[in-house]
């Protein structure tokens, strides 16, 4: 079981971390994030997919088809990841400070999009935030401000 979750992880998602100038590494890279986060509580609401999809047109100014196939290809390599690593190596590489935290702020306002914030939500996030050296006063500053209400 192991070693084909391995095998499905290397041939979908380390393409996009060792070649981090292909086509789309980033963009998949932050949609698989904002996936997680939707997943972390095992209930995708529909407003949380649409919050994706504002998330990655706001942050990577694409089409609609194109956040379509990136939002596709970012679920099934969350599926098949072994860490978030994966996906925070390549973030890290190709964003600067400011976008890490406007991505922070993406995953908030995932994590807030069903109106309720989930403790594995909430979780995630710090997770991620920390694996994007971002510090602890960046991830309360950032969740006040995406916080409904």
């Amino acid at each position: 079981m192991i070693r084909t979750l391995r095998l499905l992880f290397e041939q979908h998602v380390t393409k996009f971390v060792d070649e981090p100038e292909s086509q789309h590494s980033l963009e998949l890279a932050g949609a698989a994030l904002l996936m997680e986060i939707s997943r972390a509580d095992h209930d995708i609401a529909p407003v949380e997919r649409d919050a994706i999809d504002s998330a990655i047109k706001q942050v990577f100014n694409l089409a609609d088809d194109e956040i379509e196939d990136i939002v596709s290809a970012a679920e099934r390599a969350v599926d098949t990841a072994v860490s978030l690593f994966d996906f925070t190596a390549v973030i890290n590489q190709r964003f600067s400070p400011d976008q890490k935290l406007k991505l922070l702020e993406m995953l908030w306002a995932v994590a807030y999009a069903d109106s309720r914030l989930d403790h594995y939500e909430e979780y995630y996030v710090r997770k991620i935030a920390d694996l994007l050296y971002l510090s602890h006063g960046d991830f309360i500053r950032t969740k006040h401000k995406m916080m409904p209400g």
